[in-house]
């Protein structure tokens, strides 16, 4: 994804926010609200202190005083009152909007076709997942809603200095084009800083991920030292780009403390000769020293805000970015596939991944409800390209393919995938237990059927053997288990979902004998009575199917049963041969 160039505040992405805002509409204006009562209760202590020392300290009117400051302590306790709430139900509203716009985020995800994880870094997504949209929650917790309190508590400041004394205002506010013009040069700067260190952030994301999960091809090919430089060169680029924003920082905040000691001097200067004159009151001059620090800090304050507000503007860009994303299959289909029974027809199928580089060339054969139809060819010939069209995880540009005589893509999305099960080579577990992995968390397979599916397909022993049996975790995709042991998870798991067609890509090119003879069992128990398509990367496997398909550069080269393909002595011989040589 590329580099967004991000704005300070984009109207057009904060109306798309402020919809996930319109549930919690209520909270949101109450929360507004409270930030303007903060921002007018906050300028009444000075005037009310100008006022105990000009009406009542100075007259020695100590009854006055006591009451004045009971009243100011009483007003300090609701400003407490009312700062709580403003922040509790601020970060309250920020994070049910996160909450609502991660899981429509990750919805999103989930319809996305193959083909954009094909192209898409994990780790890039991950980044939009989790800390851009948090980024989004700062906007209402500590972005608009405190920028516009700031705001207004300056507009006050200023219109009460001015009625307070307008020559001491004006006299107070000469450094301020000064802070103006830094304050913009401070908001550019950290505004590029920030994009830089966003996709420093999203680049060492993929990095780590991606490493993490091949650690050990790293490790076998002695790769530690070469990717470890390249690490550190990631991680430079991303200490970089913060320390750009640090710099930022460590300039412009002393420039605001420099300026804000200016004006106060000035003020000093310039008020004590007008309290000797007659012209100002000491009150004032107090009243004015408070004024002029709740003038400086929301400035310095504003830039931190506006900061936030920018993150939260690029992360919703990126965001909304991933969330516009075309990349979903079209489920149009309105049929269910109550009744299907399995009859599957691929007529001249052309399938390519880029453009018109196709892999599939004309894929023409059938496979009658209940057949066991076996592929075969080198790595790359288009076997798992054909399996991959049938449950839509890739969509075809010509041809079609017929379940039960209709097109594939008549059928509910969802109700397709179902009828079709799919055990992989590389069989993915998730960080759960074993019976969750099988049933992937649907409540509706109860633990009886699960246990019946084990027993059926031979697992049933070494799950019990585990130290919590079914309940067992099996940590990251399946640590604790062998190989083997983890495909016949994925056996299980086909088998209780009842599927009317059942697709083996190669599920026993990389295990032991042994639990080769156990899978060998397993296919012939959950094959029975089911239209079966197998990839097979052994051929003894496969001898009892009623028809083989040899594929070769994305065609079918020849198809027969075992017997008549050694018989034509062609490409089929040939695999056969060089699998049995000896």
């Amino acid at each position: 994804m590329s580099a967004t160039k991000g704005k300070a505040f984009d109207t057009g992405l904060f109306r798309r926010v402020m919809q996930f805002v319109r549930p919690y509409r209520r909270l949101f204006w109450t929360t507004f609200a409270l930030t303007i009562l903060l921002s007018l209760l906050a300028v009444v202590r000075p005037v009310l202190m100008g006022v105990m020392v000009d009406d009542h300290a100075a007259k020695g009117d100590v009854q006055g005083l006591y009451i004045l400051m009971a009243v100011l302590v009483a007003l300090m306790a609701l400003e407490a009152f009312v700062q709580f709430h403003q922040a509790y139900w601020t970060s309250w509203l920020g994070q049910t909007v996160t909450i609502d716009l991660r899981q429509a985020l990750f919805a999103k995800i989930t319809t996305f076709r193959m083909r954009y994880f094909d192209r898409t870094p994990i780790g890039t997504l991950v980044t939009r997942v989790v800390s851009d949209i948090e980024t989004i929650e700062e906007i209402f917790s500590q972005g608009l809603l405190s920028i516009m309190g700031d705001l207004l508590k300056l507009v006050v400041v200023v219109v009460v200095m001015f009625v307070y004394n307008w020559e001491l205002a004006l006299w107070s506010l000469v450094p301020i084009p000064l802070l103006l013009w830094a304050t913009r040069i401070f908001k550019n700067s950290i505004q590029r800083s920030f994009i830089d260190v966003r996709n420093q952030v999203a680049k060492l994301n993929a990095f780590v991920q991606e490493h993490i999960q091949g650690m050990a091809i790293v490790q076998l090919f002695g790769r530690e030292r070469q990717e470890h430089e390249k690490f550190k060169q990631i991680n430079r680029g991303h200490r970089a780009a913060h320390i750009r924003s640090v710099m930022a920082y460590s300039v412009f905040f002393p420039v605001v403390d420099v300026l804000s000691a200016v004006s106060i001097a000035i003020l000093i200067w310039w008020g004590v000769g007008d309290v000797l004159q007659g012209v100002a009151t000491f009150g004032e001059l107090i009243a004015f020293l408070q004024f002029i620090n709740m003038l400086y800090r929301p400035v310095r304050q504003l830039a931190d805000r506006f900061n936030v507000l920018q993150m939260g503007m690029v992360g919703s860009e990126r965001v909304f970015a991933v969330l516009d994303t075309e990349a979903g299959m079209e489920a149009n289909g309105t049929r269910g596939t109550e009744g299907v029974k399995g009859d599957i027809a691929f007529r001249d199928l052309w399938l390519a991944y880029n453009e018109e580089e196709y892999v599939l060339k004309g894929i023409t054969f059938q496979a009658r409800a209940g057949e066991m139809i076996a592929l075969v060819g080198a790595t790359g010939s288009g076997k798992s390209s054909m399996v991959n069209v049938l449950s839509r995880a890739y969509e075809y540009q010509k041809g079609e393919v017929l379940l039960d005589g209709l097109n594939i893509r008549e059928y509910r999305l969802g109700e397709l995938r179902k009828s079709i099960s799919v055990v992989l080579q590389d069989v993915f577990l998730f960080s759960d237990t074993v019976h969750n992995n099988i049933t992937m968390n649907d409540d509706s397979i109860p633990r009886e059927v699960v246990v019946e599916a084990a027993k059926a397909v031979g697992a049933h022993g070494f799950i019990m053997q585990l130290p919590q049996g079914y309940d067992t975790p099996v940590r990251e995709r399946g640590a604790i288990l062998s190989v083997g042991q983890r495909q016949l998870l994925a056996f299980i798991r086909a088998y209780v979902n009842a599927p009317k067609v059942l697709v083996l890509d190669e599920a026993t090119s990389s295990v032991d004998s042994h639990s080769e003879q156990m899978i060998q069992r397993a296919t012939e128990k959950i094959t029975r009575g089911r239209t079966s398509i197998v990839i097979a990367h052994r051929l003894s496997t496969i001898q009892k199917a009623d028809r083989i398909l040899v594929v070769d550069a994305g065609r079918i080269v020849e198809q027969g049963t075992h017997q008549e393909l050694l018989a034509m002595n062609g490409a089929y011989r040939r695999l056969y041969d060089l699998q049995f040589a000896e």
